[in-house]
This record gives C-alpha cells, sequence and structure tokens, in this order.
C-alpha cells in the first residue's frame, strides 16, 4: 500500500468513502481508491498494484455499481479523469472516463446523430461498451466501430464484431480486458432534429425514471417477453421500502436511496423482488447493476 500512496501520491486516496463516487450514494470504505488521468497512469498503478499483490477493481464513474457496506479492501480505481474527446469528420473517439451526455451533447452540437440514446444516461463511454447500454431503440453497439483496450500491460484493438454484442454484454464482461477507449461513427444530420429527438428522449426520463433520487438504473435486466418494472408492480411491491432504500413509486425497476440507505437494504428490496416474481410468475429476475462486495 505505501509503494501506491508514495508513487501516485497526487491521484491515490485512503479510506475513501465509495459512497461518495456511487450514483446509488451507498458504500462503504475503500482501503484506496485512484483517479487515474491517462491510460500510462492506468497502466503503472495495475502493474505497481500487481507487484504488491494488492486486489484492484475498475469500476469507471460506478453509475450501475452497488458498493457493499463493508467497502472493499483494496485498490479501487475510478476511470472519470480519463476523458478525452477526439473528433475526425463523423467519428469520435473517446476515453473510457468521457460521459455519455457530454458526448451525447457535443455530437448534437456538431449534426451527428446516433447517440441520442445515450442523453441523459449517467454513465461512461467505458461502461457503455462494457454492458453494450441502450435505450429508446439503440445501444452503443449500433454506432461503435472499434475499442482500444489494455491486456496484460499491452494496448490492443478490438473491432466492433470482436465484441460480440448482445442485450446488455459484450466479450468484455468475460475477459479481464479493461477499455481504454472508443471510436463511434455517426450519421449527419439537422442539429435540431437531433435535439429534438434527444429532448424527448430525456424528457420520457424524467416522466418515467425517479432522478430525483439517488439510484444506480434500471436494477433487473428484461427478461424475453416481459418487463421487469411490470412484473415487479404486479407482484404488488411498487413503493416497497425497507430502511432506506425503495422500489420507486414511479418506475419499479428502479430502487432508490431516500435517504440513509444501506447495501444491506438495497440488497434485501433486490431479494424480495426476485423471489416474488419467480413464486407469482415463474421468471427469476437478472440483475443489470453489479454489487461489488469483497472486503
Amino acid at each position: 500500500m505505501k509503494t501506491l500512496l508514495q508513487n501516485f501520491e497526487s491521484i491515490v486516496r485512503q479510506e475513501e468513502p465509495l459512497s461518495l463516487h456511487s450514483t446509488m450514494r451507498v458504500g462503504g470504505p475503500a482501503r484506496l481508491a485512484a483517479f487515474p488521468r491517462s491510460a500510462d497512469e492506468l497502466t503503472m498503478l495495475i502493474s505497481t498494484a500487481k507487484e504488491n499483490n494488492i486486489r484492484y477493481i475498475i469500476v469507471g464513474n460506478a453509475s450501475n455499481i452497488l458498493f457493499d457496506d463493508g467497502g472493499f479492501d483494496g485498490l479501487v480505481i475510478f476511470t472519470t479523469a480519463m476523458r478525452k474527446i477526439e473528433w475526425n469528420g463523423n467519428t469520435v473517439t473517446a476515453e473510457c472516463g468521457a460521459s455519455l451526455t457530454g458526448l451525447s451533447a457535443a455530437a448534437t452540437k456538431r449534426g451527428l446523430s446516433g447517440l441520442e440514446f445515450a442523453f441523459g444516461i449517467p454513465g461512461s463511454i467505458g461502461g457503455a461498451v462494457y454492458m453494450n447500454a441502450g435505450a429508446y431503440g439503440s445501444e452503443i453497439s449500433a454506432v461503435l466501430t472499434e475499442s482500444t483496450y489494455l491486456q496484460n500491460g499491452e494496448i490492443h484493438t478490438r473491432t466492433a464484431e470482436e465484441h460480440h454484442f448482445s442485450y446488455r454484454t459484450s466479450i468484455y464482461r468475460s475477459t479481464s480486458d479493461i477499455i481504454l477507449s472508443a471510436t463511434l461513427t455517426l450519421t449527419p444530420d439537422d442539429p435540431r432534429d437531433i435535439e429534438a429527438r434527444a429532448s424527448r428522449n430525456m424528457t420520457s426520463r424524467k416522466n418515467k425514471q425517479p432522478l430525483e433520487y439517488p439510484n444506480a438504473g434500471s436494477v433487473f435486466k428484461r427478461p424475453e417477453g416481459a418487463f421487469p418494472g411490470a412484473l415487479i408492480e404486479q407482484a404488488g411491491l411498487k413503493g416497497l421500502r425497507i430502511g432506506g432504500a425503495e422500489i420507486s413509486k414511479k418506475h419499479a425497476n428502479f430502487i432508490v436511496n431516500r435517504g440513509g440507505a444501506t447495501a444491506a437494504d438495497i440488497l434485501c428490496l433486490i431479494g424480495t423482488a426476485q423471489n416474488e416474481v419467480y413464486q407469482k410468475f415463474g421468471i427469476m429476475l437478472e440483475t443489470e447493476i453489479i454489487y461489488i462486495n469483497e472486503h
């Protein structure tokens, strides 16, 4: 631990509350938290952690993550400072920490369509590629050309086809490769039309999703032929509250932090929803949010 603190003093913090960096505002302290600003810093961080047998995880900006109340006894790496964006005609290359909403807004100003679905999503481009983020009939896979990634200290490139995209998943979910950047190919269009579509999506989000409370986005993946929010509501669980956590009254596939929620509260609601939906409909809901509980 001392080596990391000494070598990366400007980007590493001790006993950092993970609740400060999670959109759910839940989580105990990380023994160490790091905020690399470049691929080089990220590479050196990981190399140093491995050399010193320090466990580490990379979480992007933690917009779809639930941290355990006990925190993490190791190194948690946030890539939010890695957010450089380079434009070249109708293509854009963005580092893994770049904001999806920010990238969507920038594309709109340039008259480039393809990211309207992402406006309002609190995640990063790295997380979007990792889980093939999507909404309103589109996904990141529809515009991605390639990505770069770190594997055993070396940088490689992966073509769109090599990502093996499907619903809320990509090849990255089954490897230890670390996404560094993504290149997207967008389509020229009238900025006013693009803005109108993005605005409609944002209005729909505000009307249907509980954006007024801390949350981690959709809790469950969509099972074939059904919608998790509807199933949970039909099971009579909409508005169910445990501690400071609540199954949203606005959208039952969201669990919100009404104040003072713990990971234990949220996990209890998740388990209750899974059990009740399975009992009533024979469908086992699969979580979309990622629970990190190593401590």
